[in-house]
């Protein structure tokens, strides 16, 4: 059953998703345009750790409300083991990718950071969207 709120928390996601992509492509192509492919390359790695960020977040939050609901009287509610993966795991994945392109192919930690604020960026604008242009 879904709900006039939840279909709006819906199309702000998908909002928020394409939003992190397109600022982290700008971003990218505008930092290898000023200052080098690298620093460009590690703002995309940077904005791409915070898209799967985010959606591994939506999933699991999404799996987390589905078994809360659906299961409020059960002693058998429990969240699914790729729940648990996704709500923890993209830490790990973050720290892993950047230790790796900062070890293996000397791309800036500094230029991976930026790009992980396009995630940021991207829910203010948004945020900002949803207050201007309000749904009926």
């Amino acid at each position: 059953m879904e709900t006039l709120n939840s279909v709006q928390y819906q199309i702000t996601e998908r909002r928020i998703s394409k939003l992190t992509l397109i600022l982290g492509a700008v971003a990218s192509v505008s930092a290898c345009l000023l200052f080098s492919f690298r620093v460009g390359a590690g703002v995309w790695i940077g904005a791409m750790l915070a898209w799967l960020n985010f959606r591994w977040l939506e999933g699991a939050l999404d799996a987390l409300v589905e078994v809360s609901v659906g299961r409020a009287d059960s002693v058998e509610a429990k969240l699914p083991p790729g729940a648990f993966f996704r709500l923890f795991g993209r830490y790990a994945l973050i720290a892993v990718v950047v230790y790796v392109t900062f070890s293996v192919f000397k791309i800036s930690v500094l230029s991976i950071l930026v790009g992980l604020c396009a995630l940021g960026l991207a829910s203010v604008s948004a945020s900002l969207y949803e207050i201007l242009a309000p749904a009926d």
